[in-house]
């Protein structure tokens, strides 16, 4: 692989439409750790041998659990560490992920305490739940470069920006590698895992403050965790349709129908906000046009094809009265149409 060869500048020179890479996971369990790191994060000489074990036990029961190391320059690894757990338990319509967080006085003793709480149990160490939002910014340059190349200056930038706006509700943290190279910098923002990419200084203030122009997303969304990979890109025009209101609503989505001759299918999304309950049902495609064939990393050996959606068709209904709404192509305004 050419050393001048960076993933993220590839992507960004077909202008490859990033939505549909969140990542889907029930648990999020952040580690504060010193650096370096290596290029397996959890490899590194920082992290001692039972959380390795520990870790690796997880992995194997294949349960939807996601670890990550995280550091702060804020914090300078001081002798506590940070555990950070996300834990998504919402049984129908998901409104973000439950918070845990526990002050280890060693990295040691993070094995313990993250043991402790998968077994339902509440380790003592805990302490109250603030700020309420965690940034975490790729920043594994081991893992690929373009971590390093792009995500160290947007971390630093991120930093500063939050402090410029007096938001101390609000932590950037570095993190291990959680996908996504080529949208470098790219960042998770917990509590509601969405996942963003391709990210700049104007780009991260509105998604900061969720105010300004709301058509960024379409350049560095990246999409929601919790919904399928596929139907990712039915949110994206649902946050475009209501704007930045749209991240106060409960949400969940699944595919309902899958076509066995080809790449369509049939979506489901359901949303609460003040005015009720809506379900909204979506054909989808393979979108041709906009699917690319890239190298997904700066040391990936061949290139690989990302295939990316359209919605063909869609309408959706009341769920209070099951009254229901034609909707032609695209989404949804506020008001009705009713069905003829």
């Amino acid at each position: 692989m050419p050393e001048n060869f960076f993933c993220a500048d590839a992507s960004k020179c077909v202008e490859e439409d990033i939505i549909g890479s969140g990542t889907n996971y029930q648990t999020y369990i952040l580690i504060e750790c010193c650096l370096p790191w290596e290029s397996e994060a959890f490899d590194s000489k920082q992290v001692p041998q039972n959380l390795r074990d520990l870790v690796e036990e997880v992995e194997h029961s294949q349960q939807k659990i996601r670890f990550l190391l995280i550091n702060s320059d804020q914090t300078k690894c001081a002798d506590k560490r940070k555990v950070l757990i996300y834990d998504n338990k919402s049984q129908g319509l998901f409104d973000g992920y439950e918070k845990h967080e526990f002050n280890a006085s060693n990295i040691e003793q993070v094995a313990g305490i993250v043991k402790s709480y998968l077994a339902g149990e509440v380790p003592d160490c805990e302490v109250e739940n603030n700020p309420s939002r965690d940034i975490l910014v790729c920043t594994h340059g081991s893992h690929d470069r373009c971590c390093a190349r792009y995500g160290n200056p947007f971390y630093a930038q991120a930093t500063t920006l939050v402090s410029e706006l007096g938001l101390s509700d609000i932590r950037v943290w570095k993190s291990s590698h959680f996908g996504g190279h080529r949208m470098a910098p790219t960042a998770i923002d917990l509590r509601d895992g969405r996942y963003y990419g391709n990210l700049d200084r104007i780009s991260f203030q509105s998604i900061l403050t969720r105010t300004g122009d709301i058509e960024c997303l379409n350049q560095v969304y990246r999409g929601w965790g919790i919904l399928p990979n596929q139907i990712q890109v039915l949110e994206r025009e649902f946050i475009i349709r209501y704007g930045w209101d749209w991240f106060n609503y409960k949400v969940s989505g699944c595919i309902v129908e899958k076509n066995p001759e080809n790449d369509d299918f049939v979506a489901e999304l359901t949303f609460e906000n003040v005015d009720g309950t809506y379900v909204y049902r979506a054909e989808l495609a393979k979108d041709e046009a906009k699917t690319v064939r890239l190298k997904g990393s700066c040391g990936a050996k061949k290139e690989s094809e990302f295939v990316k959606y359209l919605v063909k068709s869609s309408y959706f209904y009341s769920k209070k009265d099951d009254s229901k709404f034609v909707i032609y192509p695209g989404i949804p305004q506020p008001t009705f149409v009713e069905m003829r």
